[in-house]
């Protein structure tokens, strides 16, 4: 070997990163895992928290806002975080197959997840009311999509009742190792900031990933003295609020097809973390989810409706934010899960059908 090439590869190992293990393995000494546990993973965790100048400056009062993007999990949502750890545990557990309901980002990480572990899945999904992107995933996937005439609080409910009286894992957010593996977002939330934000913005759907959030900001304040808890702020799509108004929605509407959810199952463990946080939950509308959507996507981030409510809800309540905050706002799924909405709601110019001249195009360029 050359000289030269000698000092190349010093230089490249001396400034190779170390390759991200995964989130069972980051973080395996908080999680409920042993040697005896078959870790099943994508290399999921480890999203970037971005700085968003434009929101920043929107907020005012030096706030900074950051924008935890988990849509670029190995599925395109934070789902992944918790089924790694759910199917790792079916497995170790000696399960053949999982199920679930979903509305189509669970279906995705179930149905990826699954497959990576050699289990096989069932996925019930109301009819008509799954986004493109995800129903592909989950097609792609292997999984076995079971299409019914009712919404995603039925799903539920029929998949619950399967699981309870057959040797099959229910990998919906009321399985708790969902919400351990959830959780690690806040761990990275803090390990990148230093400290834990002033405010946590989040969709709620189900409430299990508020619930994950939280999970996560208390356990590590023990393990990190001195650390100061966030305030939990949950948002709901106005036409899909039974959190906000603590009711069950029996027909849930919204564009923001991932929270389309009537009755949350983490109902009462939601309620428990905006008690202990001093939080809020409210309601944005399809509107004002839009707005901010566009917003993120002109700042180079594209996320599903869905993730926007965060944002929405930010802005919603920009007059209550002191000064010098420390914001991060929660973006759960890529924009590409929903091209259809994306298609339907931007800003762009889109000039069709035209004659393919040097002339034609150098006009519309204004050159």
């Amino acid at each position: 070997m050359s000289i030269l090439n000698k000092i190349k590869n010093k230089f490249s190992l001396n400034y190779r990163k170390k390759r991200w293990p995964g989130l069972i393995n980051a973080y395996k000494q908080y999680l409920p895992v042993s040697s005896k546990t078959p870790i099943v993973s994508l290399n999921e965790g480890n999203t970037p928290l971005i700085f968003s100048k434009s929101i920043s400056n929107l907020i005012g009062n030096d706030t900074e806002v950051y924008l935890k993007y988990d849509g670029l999990n190995p599925t395109g949502s934070f789902k992944d975080r918790g089924m790694t750890m759910a199917i790792s545990k079916a497995k170790e557990e000696g399960r053949e197959a999982v199920i679930c309901a979903s509305t189509g980002n669970t279906s995705a990480a179930a149905a990826a997840y699954a497959s990576r572990g050699g289990l096989k899945s069932y996925v019930l999904i109301p009819d008509g009311y799954v986004a493109q992107g995800k129903l592909a995933q989950a097609l792609m996937y292997g999984a076995e999509i079971i299409s019914i005439q009712g919404n995603f609080d039925r799903a539920l409910e029929i998949v619950r009742k399967l699981s309870s009286e057959y040797p099959i894992n229910l990998v919906n957010s009321v399985n708790p190792y969902r919400i351990q593996g959830q959780k690690t977002a806040a761990f990275e939330i803090i390990d990148d900031l230093g400290i834990a934000p002033d405010w946590l913005c989040i969709p709620m759907g189900n409430a299990g990933n508020i619930t994950a959030y939280w999970l996560g900001f208390k356990e590590y304040a023990k393990i990190k003295k001195n650390l100061k808890l966030p305030i939990m702020m949950g948002f709901q799509s106005e036409g899909s609020s039974p959190l906000v108004k603590n009711i069950i929605v029996q027909n849930p509407e919204t564009i923001a097809t991932a929270i389309r959810i009537g009755n949350p199952v983490n109902r009462e463990k939601a309620k428990i973390v905006r008690k202990e946080s001093k939080g809020d939950f409210q309601s944005v509308t399809d509107e004002e989810i839009i707005e901010a959507y566009k917003m993120l996507a002109k700042e180079g981030i594209f996320c599903e409706p869905a993730s926007a409510a965060s944002v929405a809800g930010l802005i919603k309540n920009k007059n209550r934010i002191k000064k010098e905050s420390t914001i991060v706002c929660v973006l759960t799924g890529n924009g590409l899960k929903d091209p259809d909405c994306a298609i339907k709601n931007n800003d762009a110019v889109f000039q069709k059908n035209i004659e393919p001249s040097l002339k034609n195009i150098t006009k519309i360029l204004g050159y």
